[in-house]
């Protein structure tokens, strides 16, 4: 940040008075500008013992796959977020059932939030955001081409736990270098990683 959206001065990087942390704090009108991370929703639509999977059609890496989710928006809830990500993402309905994971990204200021859900039908097709979305068993899942790592930890947790005929609730934090997709460590708090 270069300049303040109160009033277009110039703002200068520096620990407020009252505070532990360095902000973007106007030098004009003194306004401390606070950044936090983004919130990204999405679900686990299953089908009977598929889940639905979407292939990007967008960068960050674009033709892999990944589960419906997104940024949430002003004035929503997440539940409401992840379910308008898989209409937007896969033309599909989708009932949210319970919150799955959790994941903390700190070195890209981002926190998933993802649910199980049940499509309400079996009708489907790619949004914008997707070249193709399908319904996938666990051997169907490609397995190698998968978009992130919250959505890679996510379905190991998913099928590990369908296989043991219950689910959890996970929360936990994936750290990786800045510049590497499979690079990373997981931690969950009740050391459930897949």
């Amino acid at each position: 940040m270069n300049y303040c959206s109160a009033c277009a001065a110039p703002v200068e990087l520096r620990i407020p008075e009252g505070d532990n942390l360095p902000r973007h704090v106007c030098g004009s009108c003194n306004t401390i500008h606070y950044t936090n991370p983004k919130i990204v929703v999405g679900c686990i639509p299953e089908w009977q013992d598929t889940i639905l999977m979407c292939r990007r059609a967008i960068e960050p890496r674009y033709g892999f796959w990944t589960l419906p989710a997104g940024f949430l928006e002003d004035h929503e809830t997440t539940i409401e977020g992840a379910a308008r990500e898989t209409r937007e993402e896969a033309l599909a309905d989708v009932e949210i059932s319970e919150l799955y994971t959790l994941i903390n990204l700190p070195q890209i200021n981002q926190v998933y939030v993802m649910f199980r859900g049940s499509l309400r039908e079996r009708q489907f097709g790619p949004g914008e955001e997707s070249l193709e979305v399908r319904l996938c068993r666990e051997e169907d899942v490609p397995w190698d081409q998968i978009a992130f790592p919250v959505v890679d930890q996510t379905l190991k947790l998913y099928f590990r736990d369908r296989r043991r005929g219950r689910f959890g609730t996970y929360a936990g934090d994936i750290t990786r270098p800045a510049d590497k997709w499979k690079d990373y460590q997981v931690r969950f708090l009740n050391g459930a990683g897949g």
